[in-house]
């Protein structure tokens, strides 16, 4: 049989915001524990006590304060820029739409600060590029599936100044962050040293404001 512990970090880790807040050391694991226990009843296929529960959510909310503090993700400098007015669009992968992204890039004209980023997935590709070229890419796009759109966005990128590349976690803190916020991301990309989110414009404050406090 599964043991308590082990039933509680499966069920923490499907549930980010109470993550957070036991990383945080900001939640009652008293109160906790009662709204969880039905849940670890089911998985656990009996009875169990809320003494059990507390106590493994207090050696969870250890080791989780415990691997907080290990990622010194704050000693990492950082900048961060904000491109407003980006055109967000998914769409199906073809044939057809991989000869045609040559044309999108000798479109835009990058050398004077304008946007674009093309990812290729195993089915889609996903566009974000300035929203200035959106009637040319629509021409370019014509005859292919368009899966989502969504115009208005901006494109909030962090500059790493040291090396982030081989440092755990930087990713994932700044997602959790974003998150935290109920901020939803519609794109994001890394590189070597950079790491952008494609947002809602009106979330981009608010994403501002939580990525300065990595």
């Amino acid at each position: 049989m599964e043991t308590i512990s082990s039933i509680v970090k499966k069920i923490i880790e499907t549930k980010p915001f109470i993550h957070e807040s036991m990383a945080r050391g900001i939640i009652s694991f008293g109160n906790l524990a009662d709204i969880l226990l039905p849940e670890i009843e089911k998985f656990h296929n009996g009875e169990v006590k809320n003494s059990a529960v507390v106590m493994a959510l207090r050696r969870y909310g250890s080791e989780l304060k415990k691997k907080e503090k290990e990622l010194n993700i704050t000693e990492i400098s950082y900048e961060i820029t904000i491109k407003t007015n980006i055109l967000d669009i998914n769409i199906e992968k073809k044939g057809t739409l991989l000869s045609k992204l040559t044309k999108l890039y000798q479109l835009v004209a990058l050398e004077k600060g304008d946007f674009l980023n093309i990812t290729i997935g195993s089915n889609e590709v996903g566009i974000a590029v300035s929203q200035k070229y959106s009637a040319e890419l629509s021409n370019i796009l014509i005859g292919e599936t368009i899966l989502h759109r969504k115009t208005d966005s901006v494109a909030l990128t962090v500059i790493f100044l040291d090396d982030f590349l081989y440092t755990p976690g930087v990713i994932y803190e700044a997602v959790r962050k974003l998150a935290w916020e109920h901020i939803n991301v519609l794109e994001m990309v890394s590189t070597m040293n950079e790491l952008t989110f494609v947002i809602n414009r009106n979330d981009s404050t608010k994403a501002y404001e939580a990525l300065q406090m990595f």
